[in-house]
């Protein structure tokens, strides 16, 4: 249960990273944040333990009372952003290339997506952001172990690595919390999200 993740805010609502459980008490307990309710309410830590915690609740028990576990805090005195550069994973590349296939130019869901190496691994291909396009299966087939030019295909957009976002980095580790949902609209499956490798 301590190990259960947290939804951690800046001090503007913004979604900055996902903590546990025990060290979300642990940042409330020492006024580091407040726990922040469905209706964007806050509370420190003694208010936030007046707040009775019902069995269909998941909570905490002390050895004096019995404590609702938060599911977002926000930590009162950050107000940055986290700055990185855009992860190179699936939901990224997806993003870049507009959920459109980038031989056909067919709209497809991402479940219907490969990622396509345009000089191919094979052929000393990498698995970087200007040589990764959204292929559909049909295209990806077609192409095989070809360079666009030998199979006769030609690229729709010429793959770039896109500028940094705030939110294409942000990603849920576990599970979602309804309490999250007003804070995450754009997150989607851990698929789309994990980092892919060189």
């Amino acid at each position: 249960m301590l190990a259960s993740p947290v939804l951690v805010l800046n001090r503007f609502f913004v979604p900055i990273t996902v903590t546990s459980l025990k060290r979300a008490f642990i940042m409330l307990y020492g006024g580091v944040a407040k726990a922040v309710a469905g209706n964007y309410a806050t509370f420190d830590f003694e208010s936030w333990a007046q707040i009775a915690a019902l069995k269909d609740d998941e909570s905490i028990r002390t050895v004096s009372r019995v404590i609702k576990a938060p599911r977002v805090i926000m930590v009162l005195r950050y107000d940055k952003m986290p700055r990185n550069e855009t992860k190179f994973n699936r939901l990224n590349i997806f993003r870049r290339d507009g959920g459109k296939c980038q031989y056909c130019g067919k709209n497809f869901p991402k479940s219907e997506f490969t990622i396509d190496h345009i000089i191919p691994r094979s052929r000393g291909g990498r698995s970087i952001w200007e040589n990764v396009v959204c292929a559909c299966s049909k295209c990806n087939r077609k192409k095989g172990g070809q360079t666009p030019e030998q199979a006769r295909m030609k690229l729709i957009n010429k793959p770039i690595k896109p500028s940094w976002d705030p939110f294409a980095n942000f990603y849920i580790r576990a599970i979602r919390y309804e309490e999250w949902k007003p804070f995450l609209s754009f997150v989607d499956a851990s698929y789309w999200n994990v980092e892919l490798s060189e």
